[in-house]
């Protein structure tokens, strides 16, 4: 995918390559005793492009996680960066190992001592290397690796900024944890928001009464389900999970699907749905949209001619291989591809990383001050009303709603539905303005691409 852009670039000769190579990727194997012996864990941590600093990129806790995978994801990481304007050079983690299998305190042991192994090497630091959390990870083990750091490092007063995702009470910020779902979300309102994009899809009308297919119900896809059927009037027609998938034409009700799996582990036996037990059949179910949310590769060559959804956008880093993406964009699918689609998360993290190094809230000195300017406006109106006898006055929800400053929520939300609207803006450009370019997923690599090499042009190279 990469190679197939920038043969539609004209780079200088050597840039091209240096922008391709992965820098460095440290292996790990360290011992940790449990159980009454000693367990040995191997980690990585790929950094792919330091054109930018610090480099960004989450720690994944799989079995199946291995130095290509890492380096693959790094270099996703690098371009996704790019493409939204977060100043950050490209990195990933991963740790082989089951979180499963491990009980808190087990895995507390592990995660910090990987830490330990990162952090003495810089390849944790505020102002190098940035981790988040991924696959198998969340806000938990961020704190701890977080709290790793400051036992370090006592003296830097940046320490909560080496690690994002972490809980509000930790030095999180507000609206991280579904800041990828989210994003989604504002990823396909733009979209919506095109006539000329719905109608390469086949598609027409608002997001109110598509069917969508979530595929993962973890935290991406569980937000990204949550909002586009609650807040835009999607019909979720089928979830599918590791046990098996649920369809019903009706619309599924999402958190009622999410509680049944907390309870039971999976899908399976969920009472007001068809169970089908062969989950990746349902991806080619026919639909509007198409959410893969979990796990990479999931479309194929051996399933993408069966794939019946006009629209496919890629929640999951590299849900749809490179074989499968010629066959869809052969019929005539759109794709919206992950280094967009799911670049909600580095976003909020972007923000959070700079929450904690400015040590206040957003919103906290400007808040109040907005509202009494916003109340002088009201105040005048109604005075107005008075003093000319015209009998009107502003209806309470329209006043309640006008007169609440934006609090930290509310900005994140703002600072990543612009994001996400910038973002699409430039791929858009790209994608309608050059006959060479018949895709997304195109325009979103010559886009991130010519940017990353822009900045070591900047830097004399």
């Amino acid at each position: 995918m990469f190679n197939r852009a920038v043969a539609l670039m004209d780079l200088p000769p050597g840039l091209e390559e240096k922008i391709r190579v992965c820098n460095a990727t440290y292996t790990v194997r360290f011992g940790v005793r449990l159980r009454g012996q000693i367990h040995t864990f191997t980690g990585y941590r790929s950094v792919h492009s330091e054109h930018m600093e610090p480099v960004k990129g989450g720690i994944r806790y799989a079995m199946g996680v291995n130095q290509d995978e890492v380096e693959a994801l790094a270099a996703l990481m690098t371009y996704k960066c790019a493409l939204v304007e977060a100043p950050f050079g490209g990195s990933k983690g991963g740790l082989r190992i089951d979180p499963r299998e491990w009980d808190e305190d087990e895995l507390e042991r592990i995660t910090r001592r990987f830490a330990y192994e990162l952090i003495k090497r810089d390849l944790i630091n505020p102002s190098q290397n940035v981790p988040a959390p991924d696959m198998g990870t969340g806000e938990r083990e961020m704190a701890w690796i977080a709290d790793q750091y400051k036992r370090m490092n006592t003296t830097d007063i940046n320490g909560r900024a080496c690690v994002t995702g972490k809980p509000i009470n930790g030095g999180g910020i507000q609206g991280r944890t579904e800041a990828t779902g989210r994003g989604v979300q504002y990823a396909l309102q733009e979209f919506f928001r095109h006539p000329e994009d719905m109608k390469a899809a086949g598609l027409s009308g608002t997001l109110d009464g598509k069917k969508v297919i979530v595929q993962g119900l973890g935290n991406v896809g569980y937000h990204a389900a949550k909002f586009l059927s609650e807040e835009d009037g999607c019909i979720i027609t089928g979830i599918i999970e590791r046990d098996g998938a649920l369809v019903s034409e009706d619309g599924l009700h999402v958190e009622e699907v999410r509680h049944w799996i907390a309870k039971h582990g999976g899908v399976k036996g969920y009472p007001d749905a068809e169970y089908v037990e062969d989950g990746s059949k349902v991806l080619e179910n026919a639909c509007d949209i198409l959410v893969p949310a979990a796990l990479e590769g999931v479309i194929h060559m051996g399933n993408a001619a069966n794939i019946q959804a006009p629209l496919i956008i890629e929640a999951a880093n590299g849900p749809v291989t490179a074989g499968a993406d010629e066959i869809l964009r052969k019929k005539g699918a759109v794709i919206i591809p992950d280094m967009y689609a799911n670049a909600g998360g580095v976003t909020v993290s972007y923000f959070e990383w700079v929450k904690n190094l400015s040590h206040i809230r957003f919103g906290r000195m400007g808040r109040r001050q907005e509202e009494a300017r916003h109340q002088l406006i009201v105040d005048e109106l109604e005075q107005l009303s008075a003093d000319r006898g015209l009998g009107w006055t502003l209806t309470p929800g329209f006043k309640q709603q006008y007169l609440r400053g934006a609090g930290e929520l509310e900005l994140v939300r703002s600072g990543l539905d612009d994001t996400m609207r910038a973002a699409y803006q430039s791929m858009r450009e790209v994608w309608h303005g050059r006959q060479d370019v018949t895709d997304l997923r195109t325009a979103a690599y010559l886009v991130s691409i010519d940017k990353v090499a822009a900045s070591y042009r900047a830097a004399g190279l």
